[in-house]
């Protein structure tokens, strides 16, 4: 269930500046991390090595950036969910920043805020920060501008 609902073309129109909240936890796990390094090919040590990690720069491994980054599309509709639309697409990215690593077993959540909602190509377009946050850390994982068009 999404923290915020909202109904309708008119609706979202009018969100721009809405916070959305934060989600729950999302462990980080080794083996998440070494499924990540399969699907993408990325196998550097310092993600999938965890003996030859505890003597690297971070002590341990870390998740991939790009792991990270993807978890937007995980916290998204846990933060906001749109009713009464036709179809929901991902446009795209601004701003991609990784602040921190992510030590392996971690656990991240998602806090978002509504940036700018417009009316473009046919749908509407809105852009929500979405900032993944470290369990007990002081900078964040990543912080990204989701950009998604609605088409009602």
């Amino acid at each position: 269930m999404a923290n915020i609902t909202i109904d309708g073309k008119d609706a979202l129109l009018c969100a721009g500046g809405t916070d959305l909240g934060v989600t729950g936890w999302t462990e980080i796990t080794q083996t998440r991390i070494d499924l990540f390094a399969e699907a993408t090919g990325d196998h550097q040590w310092i993600h999938v090595d965890p003996e030859r990690a505890k003597t690297g720069p971070f002590g341990s491994t870390i998740a991939h950036g790009y792991l990270t980054l993807s978890l937007a599309s995980l916290f998204l509709p846990q933060l906001i969910e749109i009713r009464n639309m036709k179809l929901g697409v991902n446009v795209g990215c601004d701003r991609v920043r990784f602040p921190a690593p992510v030590p392996v077993n971690s656990r991240l959540r998602g806090r978002g805020e509504v940036l700018k909602v417009e009316e473009a190509g046919g749908g509407v377009q809105a852009t929500v920060r979405i900032t993944i946050e470290i369990e007990g850390a002081d900078k964040p994982a990543c912080v990204v501008d989701k950009i998604s068009r609605y088409f009602f």
